[in-house]
């Protein structure tokens, strides 16, 4: 393994041990804790705001959003969810000027309430419409103006967290949460665009091109804008290519009118401008929107089979018509007690043809295991959980013709379940196993070649099938398996170590390699 898998694995093993909405939300308490000691050390607030402010803005935040959250979930039956609640109230900590009292204290309360409501009125069947930290800062906004609130009295989103002294941290932090959605590149294009398109306004209004690239990323929430808003999956469409026009999109709206105010000092339009930056979140929402009209949906588990080894197939029926393409995951969220790290949502590939009346998914159950897995194996056949929409790119090409490569390790081979089912296709399966002694959905595995990695043979080997003798799937063994593979469309899923061990050596010898894996696999 290169110097770059291996950074790969080790920041893909360690991210995995925290679910992403406890990743997001240790960053940003990380970053209100720094934010304040550089308040208290004089760095920041510059007499606009004080420790004691921001330590009030922060408690009516809290309150502000997660009691209203609480309230409507008792009332619509949909238990709220605490750690979305509080993560929702430091987003909105960071885009409005910390207040210690008065009316612009009662505005910023407002945007909390505001975005819990957002949370269950602008939906679609389930899922978030707009960013509800947006949607409270823009109805704030809204109010404030319908009410033709003097401009002295009003409070509007200003993103104080755009700091020289705070941007190294939120570097940092907008990098872990992207690499951590697997969505690094959709940041970097929002970034680039936005601050080049800043940096150009900024020259033309006179500003040499060296100060005009530090005020672009000093003086704008451009990297929390990309790490911890843009990122956020309930509000992004399913497809890789539609989130890239939605990240075009955000950073051109975004960017439009911020030159001008970085460069004049017009006090009555700097409320509409950094106001700008808001709706240019909610401008992209809308556009996500339209590309796929995102839809949550009750799945009741109709039965649970046992494939040895720790591996477990659950057989769901859902409640309303599940669309998707075969390779494609869903988010599966099962609330539990004394859930561990790792939290109570969970992705999976769907294992099951696209025109079956049952979904599919499947799933290893190691020992030691996170609380989700114990919790959700243990479900009854009745039981109903929550998918919360249907995304991702690990589909085929559209043209039958192409020749593939499927290399699976363990449970990365589900998502080739559902490509498999359609038949028609020149397919060879590699299949790496930690051992030969079971063959986790070898009945599905028809119409292909299939080549077994493992230390032992299976027994019996299933008439047609291969098996290569290897502790380990490696590039070189996939590679010995498939002497055609510079011909072939090359396929990899499976645990990251694995994906990241034999992903560059593939490269170099493949047509075409896309990989699929999630980290806290």
């Amino acid at each position: 393994m290169n110097v770059a898998a291996a950074t790969r694995d080790l920041l893909d093993r360690r991210l995995g041990r925290v679910s992403m909405y406890r990743l997001v939300l240790l960053e940003l308490i990380a970053l209100v804790v720094i934010a304040v000691v550089h308040t208290g050390v004089g760095d920041l607030g510059e007499g606009f705001w004080t420790v004691r402010g921001q330590a009030t803005s922060l408690v009516v935040l809290l309150v502000a959003v997660t009691l209203p959250s609480w309230a409507i979930g008792r009332i619509v039956g949909v238990p709220a969810h605490l750690a979305s609640s509080v993560i929702t109230a430091l987003l909105l900590f960071f885009l409005f000027v910390p207040q210690e009292g008065g009316i612009k204290l009662a505005w910023i309360a407002l945007a909390g309430v505001l975005a819990a409501l957002s949370k269950y009125v602008v939906v679609w069947r389930g899922r978030h419409v707009l960013n509800p930290a947006a949607a409270g800062a823009f109805g704030t906004y809204l109010v404030q103006r319908i009410a033709d609130v003097d401009p002295l009295d009003r409070q509007a989103a200003s993103w104080w967290i755009a700091s020289a002294d705070l941007l190294p941290y939120v570097a940092v932090g907008a990098f872990v949460v992207l690499w951590r959605t697997r969505r690094l590149g959709l940041g970097v294009l929002f970034v680039a665009v936005a601050w080049t398109l800043v940096v150009l306004a900024l020259h033309d209004f006179g500003t040499a091109f060296p100060e005009a690239a530090r005020i672009a990323l000093e003086t704008s929430p451009l990297l929390f804008f990309a790490g911890f808003m843009l990122s956020e999956p309930l509000t992004l469409p399913p497809r890789r290519h539609q989130q890239w026009i939605v990240a075009g999109v955000m950073a051109v709206v975004y960017a439009y009118p911020l030159a001008s105010l970085l460069v004049v000092e017009r006090p009555q339009t700097f409320f509409v401008g950094d106001q700008w930056q808001v709706a240019a979140l909610l401008v992209g929402n809308l556009v996500a929107f339209a590309f796929a009209r995102r839809m949550g949906v009750r799945l009741e588990l109709i039965e649970r089979r046992d494939h040895g080894d720790g591996t477990h197939e659950l057989v769901f029926r859902p409640r309303s018509p599940l669309r998707f393409e075969p390779g494609q995951y869903l988010e599966l969220h099962v609330p539990h007690a004394e859930a561990d790290g790792r939290g109570v949502r969970r992705v999976f590939s769907i294992a099951s043809p696209v025109d079956a009346e049952t979904v599919h998914v499947g799933l290893r159950v190691p020992d030691p295991s996170s609380s989700f897995k114990r919790e959700l194996v243990r479900l009854e056949p009745g039981a109903v959980v929550h998918a919360t929409g249907v995304a991702g790119d690990f589909v085929l090409p559209g043209d039958r013709s192409v020749p593939l490569a499927l290399v699976a390790g363990g449970i990365g081979v589900t998502p080739f379940l559902s490509h498999l089912a359609g038949g028609g296709r020149d397919v060879v399966l590699v299949y790496g196993l930690p051992d030969g002694g079971t063959v986790p959905f070898a009945d599905r595995l028809s119409g292909c070649r299939v080549v077994i990695v493992a230390p032992t043979c299976p027994s019996p080997l299933p008439e047609g099938w291969t098996w290569i003798e290897s502790p380990v799937l490696t590039a070189a063994v996939v590679i010995d398996a498939v002497p055609d593979l510079a011909s072939r469309h090359v396929y990899v899923s499976g645990p990251p170590a694995m994906v990241n061990a034999v992903r560059p050596g593939l490269r170099r010898h493949a047509r075409k390699i896309r990989t699929d894996y999630f980290s806290g696999y």
